[in-house]
């Protein structure tokens, strides 16, 4: 049986997911690079974008889902 889902929830869905990646792949990042020492001043820059992008992305998708 096939559900019928609306294209705004799965853009939603969409949203969440790669915002919670985003915000993963980035902690992930400062993580490694303070347990090496070898990340430089640019991996950091490069980690928090990814950061601050994910909650963009999840605060996007919490306000969508909202309406």
């Amino acid at each position: 049986m096939v559900f019928g889902v609306d294209a705004r929830g799965r853009r939603t869905d969409t949203t969440r997911i790669l915002g919670t990646i985003a915000v993963v792949v980035g902690l992930l990042i400062s993580v490694i690079g303070l347990v090496t020492d070898s990340t430089p001043a640019k991996g950091y820059f490069f980690a928090g974008l990814l950061v601050l992008t994910g909650i963009g992305l999840r605060l996007e998708a919490a306000l969508t889902d909202r309406r």
